[in-house]
C-alpha cells in the first residue's frame, strides 16, 4: 500500500476500479483496511473493501478490493502528509511481508505504492528506498533499477547518491554487471530476443575522444566491449544528448545510464504519468510507481493512478512470461 499518509491508499483505490486489472491478475492489497476506508472518504465511487487473511480468500472482482490488513493504525490520530513512527513502521512491514509471500510462492509478483525515505529513517530503517529492502530481503547482491514506459526504458548504473560520488563509483565491472542483468532480464521477463541495448556516456559528447573526460575510454568502453564478447547486443558509449532520441525512435530497447538524473530526466519528460519502476536481477518480480508520496495532495482524491495501473500491468505481464516464455518479439 505504501505510505499510509501519502497518496498510496487513494491511488490503489482508484487503480483497482479499472476493469482491466482483474482481467490480467488477482490483485491483493497488503496494507490497512482502516487507512483505505479513510481514503475512500475523499473519493467518488470508491470500490468496496473486503478484508481477507490470505490470498486464497480473495474475491478478485472489479468494484471490490481484497485487503490483507497488517496494521490497525489509529486514523483519528493521523494527518495526511504527516508521517509518524507508527505509519513508517507499517509502511516498511507491508513491503517485507509482500517480499516474504513472493519468495514463498504465495503470490506471483509485487507492486509497491510510494514510500518516503525520511519516514523510513524516522522509524529506524536505514534503507535508501524500496529497492534496497527487496535486495536485502531476497539476499540479492547485484540488482538494477529500470524505469519503463511504452516508448522509453532506462536502466541506472548508480542510483541514489550525490553527483560528486558518481565518478568514483563507476567501474568497468559495475557497468558490465548492469548490462548483463539488463540483457538477461529483458529477454527472460520482457520477451525481447535479443534486447538492443545502448550505453550512454558520462561526459558531454561521450568525452569527445578524451577531450572532456577519459571515463568513456577507460571505464565505460571496456565494459561495452566485454558485454559484446559475451554475446549481448549492446553498443556505445554514446553522447547522452542524442542516445535518448535514438531510443525513442525505436533504435534501442533500453538505454543504460551512468547516474540517476541522466536517465530519469528524459524518462519523466515522456512518461511522467504512466512510468513504472521495476527492479531487475531479483529472484521475484517487483514493480512500483515511479513517483513519490505527494504529501501536498494526499487525501484530496486528485492523485493520478496511471503509474499504479501501469505497474500492475507490467508485473502481471512479467509473471505470465516467467511461466510461459513467448516467441521472439513479444514483450511485457
Amino acid at each position: 500500500m505504501g505510505d499510509p499518509v501519502g497518496i498510496g491508499p487513494e491511488i490503489i483505490l482508484s487503480a483497482l476500479r479499472d476493469a482491466s486489472i482483474c482481467n490480467i491478475c488477482r490483485p491483493l492489497v497488503i496494507g490497512d483496511t482502516r487507512v483505505l476506508a479513510r481514503a475512500k472518504m475523499c473519493m467518488k465511487n470508491p470500490p468496496d473493501i473486503h478484508p481477507v487473511s490470505g490470498p486464497d480468500q480473495g474475491r478478485y472482482q472489479t468494484g471490490s478490493i481484497d485487503v490483507l490488513s497488517l496494521s490497525e493504525l489509529d486514523t483519528g490520530q493521523m494527518a495526511w502528509g504527516k508521517p509518524t513512527v507508527s505509519t513508517a513502521k507499517a509502511m516498511v512491514n507491508y513491503i517485507m511481508a509482500a517480499v516474504d509471500m513472493a519468495v514463498q510462492g504465495r503470490i506471483s509478483a509485487v507492486t509497491t505504492g510510494p514510500i518516503n525515505k525520511k519516514a523510513m529513517r524516522m522509524a529506524g530503517f536505514a534503507y535508501d528506498g524500496h529497492t534496497e529492502i527487496f535486495a536485502q530481503q531476497t539476499a540479492t547482491e547485484k540488482y538494477v533499477m529500470m524505469l519503463a514506459g511504452s516508448r522509453l526504458r532506462v536502466v541506472l548504473v548508480t542510483i541514489h547518491m550525490a553527483l560528486t560520488d558518481v565518478f568514483s563509483s563507476l567501474t568497468t565491472g559495475r557497468i558490465l554487471d548492469t548490462i548483463r542483468i539488463t540483457g538477461s532480464a529483458l529477454q527472460e521477463r520482457f520477451g525481447f530476443n535479443p534486447p538492443r541495448m545502448a550505453v550512454a556516456g558520462l561526459n558531454p559528447h561521450a568525452g569527445e575522444d578524451g577531450l572532456f573526460g577519459a571515463e568513456e575510454k577507460n571505464i565505460i568502453g571496456p565494459a561495452v566491449a566485454g558485454a559484446i564478447q559475451e554475446g549481448f547486443h549492446v553498443s556505445g558509449p554514446f553522447s547522452p544528448d542524442t542516445v535518448f532520441h535514438q531510443a525513442l525512435n525505436g533504435q534501442y530497447d533500453v538505454v543504460v545510464c551512468m547516474y540517476h538524473d541522466q536517465g530519469l530526466i528524459p524518462f519523466k519528460l515522456i512518461h511522467f504519468a504512466d512510468g513504472v519502476n521495476t527492479t531487475l536481477g531479483l529472484p521475484i518480480i517487483r514493480t512500483s510507481v515511479d513517483h513519490g508520496t505527494a504529501y501536498d495532495i494526499a487525501g484530496t482524491g486528485t492523485a493520478d493512478p496511471g503509474s499504479m495501473v501501469a505497474a500492475i500491468h507490467m508485473a502481471a505481464g512479467q509473471a505470465v512470461l516467467k511461466d510461459h516464455p513467448t516467441t521472439p518479439g513479444n514483450t511485457a
